[in-house]
């Protein structure tokens, strides 16, 4: 998965690089998720992956019911590059080879500390990334 961000990056708080880590309320401050389901399944990963290379994951049974996983094999290396106005961070998931829904989001922190959210669709009311539709992208079965 490869997240690009560009623009006044200057104006946005963008964490600097740490050792790769496992972290908690990642999604306070700017970062970049991924939702993960089944095709016609109630559960769900999410994975939060920062610009600093921490990361979080957590497992749902069905909406917003879930645990953090902590395990450090699901580390996605997080890898960053950035220059002028843009920032790209790719992270490596494994996935199964299930037909797969997924959420893709942003989280963006200006320089005022307030909060933007991006999505590729946005259920109806406030931003709400866990909500069964904004699982837009779809992921058709591995065959080989």
């Amino acid at each position: 998965m490869t997240y690009s961000l560009e623009g006044q990056l200057a104006r946005l708080r963008i964490s600097p690089p740490r050792p790769p880590r496992i972290a908690a309320r990642l999604w306070q401050h700017t970062c970049c998720e991924i939702f993960i389901a089944r095709k016609g399944q109630s559960g769900y990963h999410e994975y939060n992956l920062a610009p600093s290379g921490e990361w979080a994951s957590y497992a749902f049974a069905r909406y917003r019911e879930g645990v953090p996983l902590v395990g450090e094999k699901l580390d996605p290396r997080i890898t960053v590059r950035s220059g002028g106005e843009k920032l790209e961070l790719d992270a490596f998931i494994r996935v199964d080879r299930a037909a797969l829904s997924l959420s893709l989001a942003a989280v963006v922190e200006d320089e005022h500390g307030a909060l933007s959210y991006w999505a590729l669709k946005h259920p109806p009311g406030k931003p709400d990334f866990h909500h069964p539709d904004a699982f837009a992208a779809q992921l058709d079965e591995v065959r080989n």
